[in-house]
């Protein structure tokens, strides 16, 4: 089965499938203790980084979505990704069954808007051309994420324990209204 993943032009940035020439800045970002510590996590390794990029690549094959690169207009380099997966992480199946959202930028980017452009514009694409029950996971802590939730249309559906750190677990039914 062969699927083309679609590139989402926003004002600043560009949706697109990761390539093989991606690896090197998805490490680095995946290695950075203020990205991790985000999502209750320790820097990751290479080969951590290397599973988690090949595994985003299967779920465009198998499912018709995943995640994308985010770039920014005119800068080389990816500095994040944003998207849909499952993880399957044992939190129950009225989380686990459904695909979960995701968002993730580099440091140096954040507080300028960037991770709302790039979830709305992923939700926006999801909403058109999948449809259907979406959840996320955040910590509590984790405000910005938090609010970019909230504006997709999550609502909170439970606090939880995952791999012994504290998560919110959301669900979102549709786009707000």
């Amino acid at each position: 089965m062969s699927r083309t993943i679609p590139t989402i032009n926003t004002q600043r940035l560009t949706l697109r499938g990761m390539r093989p020439e991606d690896f090197r800045r998805y490490a680095e970002i995946w290695a950075m203790p203020d990205v991790v510590a985000r999502i209750n996590d320790a820097p990751w390794p290479k080969s951590k980084a290397w599973d988690a990029f090949l595994r985003n690549a299967g779920h465009w094959q198998i499912t018709g979505f995943g995640q994308w690169a985010v770039q920014r207009h005119g800068v080389p380099d990816m500095s994040g990704q944003v998207g849909f997966f499952y993880a399957k992480r044992d939190l129950g199946e009225d989380f686990d069954s459904y695909p979960e959202a995701g968002w993730v930028l580099e440091p140096g980017v954040h507080g300028k808007g960037l991770g709302m452009e790039a979830a709305r514009a992923a939700h926006d694409w999801f909403d058109r051309v999948v449809t259907g029950h979406l959840v996320c996971m955040i910590a509590p802590e984790h405000k910005a994420s938090l609010r970019i939730a909230e504006a997709m249309g999550y609502q909170v559906m439970r606090d939880a324990d995952y791999s012994g750190s504290a998560v919110r677990l959301l669900a979102r039914k549709g786009p707000p209204q």
